[in-house]
């Protein structure tokens, strides 16, 4: 296959149709998780709430635990989902568009990251439920790649949304009450890390600065 040939079937190099087809997909995919997140949410409201009793982080407390694993996926109510959804697609789209394999070690991980923070810092007597903090963590993932893996596109990217929701920024810092900015400055923490530990190493000769690095999935 000739130099162009290839280029054009790269879903790592902007502009191409393998480039769009891959983001297509990722955006497609997200917008399949909103669905599922409000369908947690009326089991939730049907059983009156137990569920983010039961499966929310409880800082400083054992049983509160379990909550890392189970609270990215309940909310306090719809509105709550609603505020979530547009950020998580956007954000999720891009992270997922660079590999499935990548993109799920990076939630993991961020949640995680998350998750424990908030346990240990976190207001003691709450319970926080949320996707923002992998949210969170997925726009320093964006931004850190741009970084790590030299592309513009990624820092193009982190700086449009970081324009569209700069607002959002201020909640890694106290601030609202009721608002965990431990989840959200841990989960923002947790995507600075997770796009160096899973970043795309190239081969020198093939550097990009336009490409946003893909693994096998």
């Amino acid at each position: 296959m000739t130099l162009d040939g290839t280029r054009d079937s790269d879903p790592t190099r902007f502009g191409t149709e393998a480039f769009y087809a891959s983001v297509g997909r990722a955006f497609v995919a997200m917008c399949a998780v909103v669905p599922v997140l409000f369908a947690v949410e009326f089991f939730d409201q049907l059983f009156d709430d137990r569920l983010q009793q039961d499966g929310g982080i409880r800082p400083h407390r054992l049983d509160g635990l379990d909550g890392i694993v189970f609270s990215p996926f309940l909310h306090v109510d719809y509105e709550h989902v609603l505020a979530n959804s547009i950020p998580l697609i956007l954000l999720g789209t891009f992270v997922l568009a660079a590999g499935t394999t990548r993109f799920l070690l990076t939630t993991a991980f961020i949640a995680v990251v998350a998750g424990v923070g908030v346990w240990f810092i976190g207001d003691s007597g709450s319970v926080v439920v949320g996707a923002s903090g992998v949210i969170f963590g997925y726009l320093g993932v964006i931004l850190m790649r741009g970084v790590v893996e030299h592309s513009w596109w990624h820092i193009a990217v982190g700086l449009l949304i970081g324009l569209l929701y700069g607002w959002q920024i201020i909640g890694v810092l106290p601030g609202e009450q009721g608002v965990s900015w431990q989840g959200h400055l841990c989960g923002f923490i947790g995507g600075l890390v997770a796009a160096v530990l899973f970043r795309r190493r190239r081969p020198r000769r093939t550097d990009d600065p336009l490409a946003i690095g893909t693994d096998a999935a």
